[in-house]
C-alpha cells in the first residue's frame, strides 16, 4: 500500500502503476526486482496490438507463470490502430495515437485499479528504450496527481534488445573513444551520420540497410533475440545484406511477424 498526503495534511492512499521490463525474449532475462514486482501485482494490464501477435501475449503469460504462483487478474486492452504508416504527417499521427492510448489506459486504470493496489504492464525489453509506455504512464500520473486517488509510477528496467544483440554477437556496444547512436531506421536512409561510427538501428520494417552505401561497414543483425527462433547474421554489409533480407522474409512467412534490430559499425 502506498501512502501520501495532500496539501491539507490529510493522509490519502494512492495507486501504484508498475512498468516492468521483461527483457528481449528469454524468460530468464527477467530480473529479481521485476520478478518481485510481478508477485505483488493486483492486476495486470495487457495491450494487444492491432496485428495478431499471439506469440507476444503467450510470452508474457510464460513470464507470469514462471515468476508467480497465485492467479492474477488481467485486463486486456485493444491497441488503437497505428496510422503513421500511411499518414502524411508522422509526428501528428503519433501524437494522436498516443492521445487515444492515454484515454483508453486511463479509463481502464480508473475502472480496475483501486486505492492501495498495484497494477502493472509487462514491457518488452527495457521500458526506457524505444517504448511509449513510460511516456503515456507519466502523463496518466501527472493527470491524477491532484486527485483523491493519485498514481505512483514505478519503472523496473529490463534487458533491452540492444544489450541482447551485442551479447549474442559477443561484441561491445561502444568502442574506445567513440560514441554510439541509437536511431529509428528512417533516419539512416543516407547512411551513417557524420562523426558516428557505431549506429544501432531500431524499427526497420523496410530493410533500410540495403539502401545505404555498404563500403567499409559491418552489420550485426539479430531477430527474435532470446527466443527459440533467434536468428543472428554478421559480416561486411555488402556481403551479408542479401542473406539478411532472405532470412527476414522467411521468418515473416513462417511466423507472420518479426522483431529485429542491428548494429552498423564503420571499420
Amino acid at each position: 500500500m502506498v501512502d501520501s498526503s495532500n496539501d491539507s495534511g490529510v493522509g490519502i492512499v494512492s495507486r501504484e502503476l508498475a512498468l516492468i521490463g521483461i527483457g528481449a525474449g528469454d524468460p530468464d532475462w527477467v530480473t529479481i526486482e521485476a520478478a518481485g514486482v510481478i508477485t505483488s501485482l493486483d492486476v495486470l494490464f495487457v495491450v494487444r496490438k492491432e496485428e495478431s501477435l499471439d506469440d507476444l501475449v503467450e510470452a508474457r503469460r510464460a513470464v507470469i507463470a514462471r515468476h508467480r504462483q497465485t492467479p492474477l487478474r488481467t485486463v486486456e486492452l485493444r491497441d488503437p490502430p497505428r496510422p503513421w504508416r500511411s499518414a502524411s504527417d508522422y509526428d501528428v499521427a503519433v501524437a494522436e495515437w498516443r492521445a487515444e492510448r492515454l484515454v483508453q489506459w486511463g479509463a481502464a486504470i480508473d475502472a480496475h485499479l483501486d486505492d492501495g493496489q498495484c497494477g502493472g504492464f509487462l514491457v518488452w525489453g527495457d521500458p526506457g528504450l524505444y517504448d511509449s509506455t513510460v511516456t503515456i504512464a507519466r502523463d496518466l500520473a501527472d493527470e491524477a496527481a491532484d486527485s483523491e486517488s493519485p498514481i505512483r509510477l514505478r519503472v523496473i528496467p529490463g534487458i533491452s534488445s540492444v544489450s541482447a544483440l551485442t551479447a549474442r554477437h559477443g561484441i561491445p556496444l561502444n568502442r574506445q573513444g567513440r560514441s554510439v547512436e541509437i536511431t529509428p531506421a528512417r533516419l539512416v536512409h543516407d547512411g551513417l551520420p557524420d562523426g558516428v561510427d557505431d549506429v544501432v538501428v531500431m524499427l526497420d520494417a523496410h530493410q533500410t540497410f540495403t539502401e545505404i552505401d555498404p563500403a567499409g561497414i559491418d552489420i550485426y543483425w539479430g531477430a527474435y533475440l532470446g527466443t527459440d527462433d533467434e536468428i543472428l547474421i554478421r559480416g561486411p554489409l555488402a556481403q551479408v545484406r542479401d542473406d539478411i533480407v532472405r532470412a527476414r522474409a522467411e521468418a515473416v512467412a513462417r511466423k507472420g511477424w518479426v522483431f529485429d534490430t542491428y548494429l552498423l559499425r564503420r571499420r
